[in-house]
């Protein structure tokens, strides 16, 4: 195929991208490449929703069932200091996707749901641009949430494939957004609106994602699966509501939600096993963030153990995640690592493994790939901040300091002398003691560390 008649069919947002992928690989993938190990990994990113700290089997929680996950955790390597860039869903998806803070990515909070609805901006490089600029298939299957229209819905934002829903939530069964009224039937592959009435969401998710395998086993592909569980409304399949019907709510209701999500892990990991696709697959796992204590989540479910917070949190349980990840050969077997590390440093580490060249653009994240090499790897970060609203914390080694935390598990702001609340996690991660007054040197300084980072998106815009 001309170069010409390339760029004719591509859209002119990913062409450049393309075009450079393209032509490092030497205008298409060699057989040699498509049949054997040379080629770059496969990408299987799954992000589930409103997962709690500790809501694993291999993270503590002792009343789950969670095999899959289990078995990734000991085919690879499990984070324990890992956070998301944002504890609301928008934020982290399009910080995930951009390897970016959510201010650089364009999505400070949650993007309306309703048709017509702008949401993350067109001009940021998807890790799905990326890697389509590097040869590879893409596709997303699952929740969406960063814009309804044309431009910003998943075609626009380069995936190939999409099925799922592009609003916040959907009912699993009827596959309608309910958050408010109207009820909005909200089921999609690429832009045709589908209808599966009666059919769990998760399951109609894993048979997209296990066709689009055996459809591209013989070409490098990334996989995003943004499960919708377990989000409300909590509506797990019967045989892992089943394996809970002696636990009290509102535990019962989650923890069969969490095996719903395990169970959909579990297929795809066995379709990569059985296309013989395991040892050149990357697969990560991670939550979006904390669990929900909301009313339609009735009131929590989540376990985190002693972190304080959840959803909507700047406390350590609204952003500190399980995560895990597996790539036979490249990452260790077994192993944990408890340096810190954020959900945006995944975009550049994706990009090392694959060979893919990073857009001309700022990239908050930082590769993993030392810290998944070796437990005495330096943490990527040494300083990270979080903003939501008039919330926000900042993190230096040890110190964390937090402004004005919604503390969701009962309710309330923390306020008074708490209101800076600092914590040094070398003595106490739980954020159970201020220790401002006692260090109010290392108050004043991450203070003004963070108010220099939040002067940078309150500035006239600047280049890239």
């Amino acid at each position: 195929m001309c170069l010409f008649h390339l760029m004719q069919l591509i859209s002119n947002k990913a062409a450049l991208l393309v075009l450079a992928g393209f032509l490092a690989a030497g205008g298409v993938f060699s057989k040699a490449e498509a049949k054997g190990t040379s080629r770059p990994p496969n990408v299987v990113l799954i992000f589930s929703d409103d997962q709690g700290t500790l809501d694993l089997n291999c993270y503590g929680s002792k009343d789950l069932h969670t095999p899959n996950l289990d078995r990734l955790a000991r085919e690879g390597v499990r984070f324990t200091q890992f956070y998301t860039a944002s504890p609301v869903c928008s934020p982290s998806r399009a910080a995930l996707l951009t390897g970016s803070y959510p201010q650089r990515a364009g999505v400070v909070g949650n993007v309306s749901s309703r048709p017509g609805a702008a949401g993350m901006p067109t001009d940021r490089v998807t890790l799905a641009e990326m890697l389509k600029g590097a040869g590879y298939r893409t596709a997303l299957f699952g929740k969406w949430h960063l814009g309804t229209i044309p431009e910003c819905d998943p075609l626009g934002q380069g995936f190939d494939r999409f099925f799922g829903h592009r609003s916040g939530c959907i009912d699993n069964l009827s596959h309608t957004f309910y958050w408010q009224g109207p009820p909005l039937h909200d089921l999609w592959r690429d832009r045709t609106e589908i209808y599966s009435e009666g059919k769990h969401f998760s399951d109609l998710v894993v048979r997209e994602a296990k066709r689009f395998i055996g459809e591209n086993r013989d070409r490098p592909f990334f996989m995003y699966l943004p499960l919708n569980s377990p989000h409300y409304p909590l509506q797990a399949q019967e045989k892992y509501r089943k394996l809970y019907a002696k636990l009290p709510e509102p535990r019962r209701s989650y923890a069969a939600m969490v095996s719903s999500v395990d169970g959909a892990v579990g297929e795809v990991l066995d379709r990569l096993d059985q296309l013989k696709l395991r040892e050149n697959t990357l697969v990560v796992f991670l939550s979006d963030h904390g669990h929900s204590t909301e009313e339609r989540a009735n009131f929590g479910g989540g376990n985190a153990g002693p972190y304080r917070g959840s959803k909507f949190s700047m406390l350590e349980a609204g952003i500190r995640v399980p995560c895990i990840a597996r790539l036979p050969g490249t990452i260790p077997a077994g192993e944990v690592r408890d340096q810190f590390a954020v959900s945006i440093d995944w975009y550049p580490t994706i990009a090392e493994l694959c060979k893919a060249p990073l857009p001309e653009r700022t990239i908050d994240g930082r590769s993993l790939l030392p810290v998944l090499r070796s437990s005495q790897a330096a943490s990527p970060h040494p300083v990270f901040h979080w903003q939501l609203g008039n919330q926000w914390a900042v993190r230096e080694g040890s110190w964390k300091l937090v402004f004005n935390a919604a503390d969701t598990e009962v309710g309330k702001r923390l306020q008074g002398p708490d209101q800076l609340f600092l914590s040094d996690f070398s003595e106490d991660a739980t954020e159970r003691m201020n220790r401002a007054t006692r260090h109010p040197e290392v108050v004043a300084r991450l203070r003004s560390l963070h108010e220099r980072w939040a002067f940078e998106w309150s500035a006239p815009p600047q280049s890239p």
